[in-house]
């Protein structure tokens, strides 16, 4: 009930469309009650060739009404006075037609006004969610998979947003017609209406018992379907490593596996759902089985007129016909309730990297990067170890402007995970990070994040235009700019190649480009972007000798006048750093150039000799042709070992 009453503050932006549609759904209940009223005097008055005498007679439905509240009612009271119609059918038929065409303007106008609400309510917090996502910290998409974010932001909603529209609008409806139905039947049955509230009981606990096996049914029938979207997430974007592979039939009995637990998972939702209506329907049917053998009682003992007691059989239904959808609506709201809490679980979750309550604007970066004995954990327990898994301990860094300083070291050293932490894309466990002299956990993000600019090994491009993929996050940049970018990210020639130039579509994470063109057009991405602060990571190591040779001189452009943190294994990358630090464990082990590194770190020298050694086997095989980025790195020291490998040989 917390969760819908949640649902329901989204709802204030709307209270106009709202309280004006359950107005009109008033309305539509009490004309309604209206019509229903009309029926005792269409067989007493009407009808009755005795007309006169039923008139008369202070039994009929109108006379019992008016006694029963000490008031006199008659047929001409059901209209204004001025109306020329005087006799009993004019009175009733003009107050039938018009009474019906009231009820469709209220019913047409109602829904619509309470739909809006809903749309609009379910949008509200469509948009709120997907903005939660959006800044949350990288740690959030780590534990999330893909499937389960796409079913909360998709499926989720539109089951919220069917309970809290379509049956919404229905609901307010039938609420405000039981409303009016009860007080027609009060009015009409006396006694007899009282024998419904022996039937209320029952029928309230069916209905919430019955809901609590659909809320819990309906959230595992949710997880199913997530479970099935994080499939189709990873086989349709991986479809080329399934192909490979040859795991068509592997990976369609996965989904197979997963579509049936959904479909048992369904099975169960529906067993739930489908008891109530023939449940309340037998409890209807019992109930209006008594009344009837009641109500012949009375009118044989001339209690009741036939006109009286038909209109109150036909409000008895009509007020029957609320009470046996609230099952189905009870149903909903709880099916609701149950998607929304996986919506309010990502809402409410607390993000690790927390901006500060008043921060400030990062200044221009014009000074340093210092990491001041700087750790970082993962917050999850390590199955293997006992507490959290510890990435980096104790490092201390400092990075000049316009330096260009490289991180080598073997896998899981935590170089990633370091120049990560610059951005904040995690914040450190242990120490500070200061650029300028400022916390980067007291700056904004916005402007923390607007001096950084990221080139990673993984292209991140969208399914958009050339330009727009250049441009992104500036869509008002002019297109000289952009032109100037690529031919500076060496790209404006291939990207004139293409069918229609900067306003080529891509793609799918630029599917359609090479590998060295979708890295270059990633670097032109950054060069516009025009950040003091450079992050290159791997940025060159999935590439070819041709494409590296190509990426390595737009790297050059992209690198001028920067401050750049390299992550690389080749030395066509690191040969440009005035610094290169060595990571081991977590720990930055040694610090130097590259030929310092050379006689003082045992771990530089070794990753050295391995490169190198590839090289030269490389250089046997082809006569000769090193790989063009390559050479250009190679030390006099480097070309002496090839060469002594090749005499060797």
């Amino acid at each position: 009930m917390m969760r819908l009453w949640r649902l329901l503050v989204y709802a204030r932006r709307y209270a106009v469309q709202a309280v004006s549609a359950v107005a009109l759904a008033a309305g539509v209940g009490a004309l309604d009650a209206y019509r229903v009223l009309l029926i005792g005097p269409i067989f007493d008055n009407v009808l009755n060739p005795h007309a006169a005498t039923a008139r008369a007679n202070e039994t009929n439905m109108l006379g019992a009404i008016g006694q029963r509240w000490h008031i006199s009612v008659t047929p001409q009271m059901l209209l204004p006075h001025f109306l020329p119609i005087k006799n009993d059918w004019g009175v009733i038929a003009f107050a039938l037609v018009a009474a019906t065409l009231l009820k469709g303007i209220c019913d047409y106008a109602g829904t619509y006004l309470a739909n809006y609400a809903g749309f609009g309510m379910i949008t509200d917090l469509r948009n709120d969610l997907y903005e939660g996502m959006l800044r949350r910290s990288v740690s959030f998409f780590q534990r999330h998979t893909t499937g389960t974010l796409l079913s909360a932001l998709i499926t989720d909603i539109e089951r919220v947003q069917y309970a809290t529209s379509t049956i919404l609008s229905d609901f307010l409806q039938q609420i405000c017609t039981l409303i009016f139905m009860a007080l027609v039947v009060v009015a009409l049955g006396h006694r007899l209406a009282w024998v419904l509230l022996l039937f209320i009981p029952i029928a309230i606990g069916s209905v919430v018992r019955i809901g609590r096996d659909v809320r819990r049914t309906t959230r595992r029938g949710q997880d199913k379907l997530a479970d099935i979207q994080n499939i189709l997430h990873e086989t349709i974007t991986g479809n080329r490593i399934v192909k490979a592979f040859n795991m068509e039939f592997w990976e369609l009995v996965r989904f197979r596996q997963a579509a049936k637990r959904l479909f048992r998972a369904n099975l169960r939702v529906v067993r739930a759902q489908a008891i109530t209506s023939p449940l309340m329907d037998f409890i209807g049917a019992v109930a209006i089985a008594a009344l009837l053998w009641i109500g012949r009682n009375e009118i044989g003992h001339g209690a009741m007129q036939v006109g009286t007691f038909f209109a109150f059989i036909v409000a008895l239904f009509k007020l029957y016909d609320p009470i046996r959808r609230f099952g189905q609506y009870y149903n909903s709201f709880q099916q609701a309730a149950g998607a929304s809490a996986a919506i309010f679980n990502f809402l409410d979750d607390q993000d690790e990297v927390q901006e500060a309550k008043h921060p400030q604007t990062l200044k221009p970066f014009h000074d340093r990067i210092a990491l001041e004995n700087v750790s970082f954990c993962y917050r999850e327990q390590d199955a293997n170890r006992e507490g959290p898994r510890v990435v980096l301990e104790n490092v201390d860094l400092t990075i000049h402007r316009g330096e260009v300083v490289a991180l080598v070291g073997p896998s899981g050293a935590g170089k990633s995970t370091l120049v990560n932490l610059v951005p904040r894309f995690f914040d450190v466990t242990g120490g500070r990070i200061r650029i300028d002299g400022c916390d980067v956990r007291e700056v904004s993000l916005a402007s923390l994040r607007a001096q950084i600019g990221k080139v990673t090994q993984e292209t991140i491009l969208f399914n958009d235009t050339v330009r727009n993929n250049i441009a992104y996050g500036q869509p008002d940049v002019a297109f000289a700019r952009v032109e100037a970018a690529a031919k500076a990210a060496l790209a404006h020639e291939f990207i004139l190649k293409m069918p229609e130039g900067y306003d080529t579509a891509i793609g799918e994470k630029g599917f359609r480009l090479s590998g060295g063109e979708r890295q270059r057009l990633a670097i032109a991405r950054a060069i516009l972007k025009n950040a003091p602060v450079l992050i290159l990571d791997e940025a060159t190591s999935a590439l070819d000798a041709e494409s590296e040779a190509l990426v390595q001189e737009a790297l050059g452009n992209l690198m001028a006048g920067r401050t750049v943190i390299v992550i690389a294994h080749r030395l066509s990358t690191v040969r440009r750093a005035n610094r290169i630090a060595v990571l081991e464990q977590g720990r930055i082990t040694a610090i130097g150039s590259h030929e310092e590194l050379l006689q003082t770190s045992p771990t530089y020298q070794k990753l050295y000799r391995l490169q190198f050694m590839d090289i030269g086997e490389g250089n046997g095989s082809h006569h000769g042709d090193a790989e063009p980025g390559i050479a250009a790195a190679l030390t006099a020291q480097a070309v002496e070992t090839i060469e002594t490998g090749k005499s060797q040989r």
